[in-house]
């Protein structure tokens, strides 16, 4: 069955903010990544505005279902959108991102659900900084405006649809030494899981269910969230500690090999890990820019 085009059909991609995006980039290296190059942000402040630079750029870890965004500010005199206020906070997961197919579809039912959104954002960015004439990625993006009763955001939340997949999604940037495939899961905490889950269903346009585990899970047609409270954190997700609430802890990425690449990677090259129980392994928060990644093979997804 075809999924509804007016909901978010996926995770789409997390942010991993940082101070410093060539430290941040060193650390995800080491992990066995395979990062994009280095790429500066630019779009429209406004919907009917110019494309103008940002202040922030990126370099990403693609998956062949979603992936990662290490993003810093590489520009502190231009608009920063938002990220300064956030890292103020902590170094980490910072943008949680779903996909969507039609973004006409979403804007009318985001609006219909109590959203205040102006309309549809685009931005762009070049695949590659030293290349500024070659591809350019291209979105459209939803962002979702921050709680009305004055609490602090979980992030910046948005909904994306990508308008030149090809550009970034290149077999070349696909192939990790750690064999990770897809992200399969974001975990949040928050203070009242309840209202926050509340909302992250009216972003994604789908129910929530109760988490055996504490909180709660939204389960999308492709990836999850999972949303609790500072003390369950542990229990989700291995060796998280919230530093302030809301926080978004840390995410679950599948490999397609049980996990044996990136065991024999993260021994070979001192990275700090645990190997769980069920074979799923931890890399701590100070390992990874603060986002804990638990590596899961597909039988323990």
């Amino acid at each position: 069955m075809a999924t509804d085009p007016a909901i978010a059909h996926s995770l789409d991609h997390v942010g991993i903010a940082g101070a410093d995006l060539d430290a941040l980039s060193a650390q995800y290296a080491a992990l066995g990544f395979t990062l994009t190059p280095l790429a500066r942000h630019s779009g429209r402040r406004s919907p009917d505005g110019p494309v103008v630079p940002f202040g922030t750029g990126n370099r990403c870890v693609m998956l062949r279902q979603g992936y990662l965004e290490l993003i810093a500010i590489v520009d502190p005199v231009a608009f920063s959108n938002t990220l300064d206020r956030f890292l103020a906070r902590y170094a980490g997961i910072h943008i949680l991102a779903l996909g969507i197919a039609d973004e006409a579809a979403n804007l009318a039912r985001l609006r219909a659900a109590g959203f205040d959104l102006p309309g549809i954002a685009y931005l762009e960015r070049p695949v590659d900084d030293a290349d500024p004439a070659g591809p350019k990625a291209r979105f459209a993006r939803l962002p979702i405006p921050d709680p009305t009763d004055g609490s602090t955001p979980e992030g910046r939340l948005q909904l994306i649809r990508h308008l030149t997949p090809e550009a970034i999604w290149q077999e070349r940037f696909l192939r990790h030494a750690n064999g990770a495939e897809a992200l399969e899961e974001v975990v949040m905490a928050a203070a009242d899981p309840a209202t926050t889950t509340a909302r992250l269903a009216r972003m994604a346009g789908l129910p929530a269910q109760p988490d055996g585990a504490g909180g709660f899970i939204l389960a999308l047609p492709r990836g999850r969230l999972r949303v609790t409270d500072g003390a369950h954190l542990p229990d989700i997700l291995p060796g998280a500690a919230a530093p302030t609430l809301p926080f978004i802890a840390g995410i679950t990425l599948r490999t397609g090999d049980a996990n044996r690449a990136a065991a024999v990677w993260f021994a070979a090259h001192g990275i700090d890990h645990r190997i769980a129980p069920d074979g799923t392994l931890i890399v701590p928060a100070q390992a990874a820019g603060g986002a804990v990644l638990r590596f899961v093979g597909g039988a323990n997804a």
